[in-house]
């Protein structure tokens, strides 16, 4: 459809409602806002989910349910596979290392390897947590696998201080 298909008389040049303007034309006084009350105001903004004095559906309704999400550990996940393309025979492959191959870790988050995929390179991992079948396959490769200890408090994530 375009704008030159358009056509209808009565409502393309329909003028702007004139409002306050006496009481002649059908919208003096008030402006159509009514007497008093939040919407006579000039600021007029109600809250989501006002209903004028009656209680709210959301306070009406029961507060259900629990959710434990906030308290669960996210990892990032890392797969053999990944590692095997990106890094050589003999390499630490550490967050640090991770980050300056371009894989996106922001500062804090935890890191597990998965085991999806074959791994044929010698490699010293150091993460927050691995898998069983990645731990095996890369001891397997001939490689060796170090947990970073984690602390966790009040949502918040911390790597423990190494000694």
């Amino acid at each position: 459809m375009n704008l030159t298909d358009v056509f209808n008389k009565v409502t393309a040049h329909k003028r702007k409602k004139r409002v306050g303007r006496g009481a002649g034309s059908g919208h003096g006084k008030t402006a159509g806002r009514g007497q008093k009350g939040l919407g006579s105001r000039t600021d007029a903004n109600y809250l989501r989910g006002f209903v004028g004095g009656q209680t709210q559906l959301k306070e009406r309704l029961p507060k259900v349910g629990f959710n434990n999400a906030v308290h669960a550990t996210v990892y990032v996940p890392v797969n053999l596979d990944w590692l095997n393309v990106n890094f050589e025979d003999g390499d630490v492959v550490d967050v640090k290392t991770l980050r300056s191959k371009g894989f996106g870790i922001r500062r804090g988050e935890l890191v597990k390897v998965l085991g999806y995929g074959d791994i044929a390179k010698k490699l010293t991992v150091k993460f927050h947590g691995i898998s069983k079948t990645a731990r095996e396959k890369i001891e397997k490769a001939g490689g060796s696998v170090e947990l970073i200890p984690v602390t966790q408090k009040a949502g918040k994530v911390k790597e423990a201080a190494s000694e």
